[in-house]
């Protein structure tokens, strides 16, 4: 196996941001990640509404895949993402993908580090 070592003017492969509030949350490794997937893909490819805030439309097989997770994981830890309020999820229509709103942790997640 070969290695490359780490110096202060080695460039990054693409990486994907996640707060350091997100880690002390009771959210599950798979949520976290999912987290900070959605939260990349708002950054790089969200989209705005009428209120200019982004949101990004990512069915849940399309999410299954990106994060190599069953249907169900997927659901479950959007759920938990929800509940934590990391993210809101607003309905759309019949067979349409829900609008994922990426939301900041607040200051008072962030004062607990």
């Amino acid at each position: 196996m070969e290695f490359e070592f780490m110096t202060i003017n080695t460039p990054l492969p693409p990486c994907m941001p996640l707060p350091i509030a997100a880690l002390r949350l009771p959210i599950s490794s798979t949520a976290k990640v999912m987290y900070a997937r959605l939260l990349d893909a708002a950054l790089m490819a969200g989209v705005e509404d009428v209120n200019g805030i982004l949101f990004v439309r990512f069915p849940i097989m399309e999410l299954s895949a990106a994060l190599s997770r069953s249907p169900m994981t997927v659901k479950r830890s959007l759920n938990e993402l929800e509940h934590a309020g990391l993210i809101m999820r607003v309905r759309q229509g019949v067979g349409e993908p829900n609008h994922i709103y990426t939301l900041i942790p607040g200051k008072e997640d962030a004062a607990h580090e």
